[in-house]
């Protein structure tokens, strides 16, 4: 079984718990390996990202962790930075590389909140739900590049609220042409993308992200892949690993351990 998880926010962003506390849940819990990823600064973002001024703070106390925990479970110290993010993610283990947002006439819209951004980017996109998911996807293709990431984060982003709403048809051809695209350039950087389980322990999702059509097209075009919780609590770490672990080995979903790790 999977006992590492990657993609895990702290206080220092929009989590609910300290480094400390998911740390000792994490080593509780028998885990071998606990990657730290809080929000990188964006201005436009100040709610959730860490405030620039924490960023030394929040490295360092990675560092205390990762000593103190020494020889009995390993502490990487990761960010997750956003597209549109243009701080510097130097001094990091890694970076997982998101789009949470649209940006359209001036304004940065989130995609994972409620539907009403969404709207607004349909409008001023000049068209429907379906303009934002294809803008979301142009935008998706880039996040290699402008991240310079390790790990692909929440592919499909842009489909959270859909189970519960039906925003758009995720059968729709424009919809499909526009997830394939941006999958497509990203299959060319050999990046893995995270099965991540965030939204189903938040009540949004009944799968992770990517969808399981997605994955599978991912898989056919050679995609490796990291399950990873993006968890805000520390009861959440790991959430659903062993259920997604077997789906993975059922689908042929190629699992790895991440590059940094190496």
């Amino acid at each position: 079984m999977i006992t590492a998880d990657f993609h895990v926010h702290s206080d220092f962003s929009d989590g609910a718990d300290s480094l400390e506390a998911v740390a000792a849940e994490a080593y509780a819990r028998g885990m071998t390996a606990l990657g730290f990823s809080d929000h990188g600064y964006a201005p436009y973002d100040t709610d959730a990202c860490m405030k620039r001024e924490r960023a030394a703070e929040y490295r360092a106390a990675c560092r205390r962790l990762r000593e103190e925990y020494a020889g009995r479970m390993e502490i990487h110290c990761g960010i997750e930075q956003d597209l549109f993010s243009q701080e510097p993610t130097d001094g990091y283990d890694y970076v997982i590389g998101s789009v949470h947002y649209l940006y359209a006439a001036g304004e940065y819209l989130t995609v994972d909140w409620k539907r009403e951004p969404l709207d607004r980017a349909a409008l001023l996109l000049g068209g429907d739900l379906l303009s934002a998911a294809e803008e979301y996807y142009r935008l998706a293709a880039l996040v290699a590049e402008r991240t310079h990431c390790q790990l692909i984060g929440h592919f499909d982003l842009i489909a959270k609220l859909n189970e519960r709403e039906r925003l758009f048809d995720e059968d729709d051809p424009r919809y499909v042409t526009a997830w394939r695209r941006a999958a497509d350039a990203l299959l060319e950087t050999g990046l893995p993308f995270e099965i991540n389980t965030g939204a189903m322990a938040r009540g949004y999702r009944g799968v992770p992200y990517p969808a399981p059509e997605i994955c599978r097209y991912l898989r056919d075009h050679g995609a490796r892949f990291v399950l990873s919780s993006d968890s805000h609590r520390k009861d959440t770490l790991m959430y659903d690993f062993e259920r997604q672990e077997r789906v993975c080995r059922e689908e042929g979903f190629e699992l790895v351990r991440p590059g940094w790790m190496k």
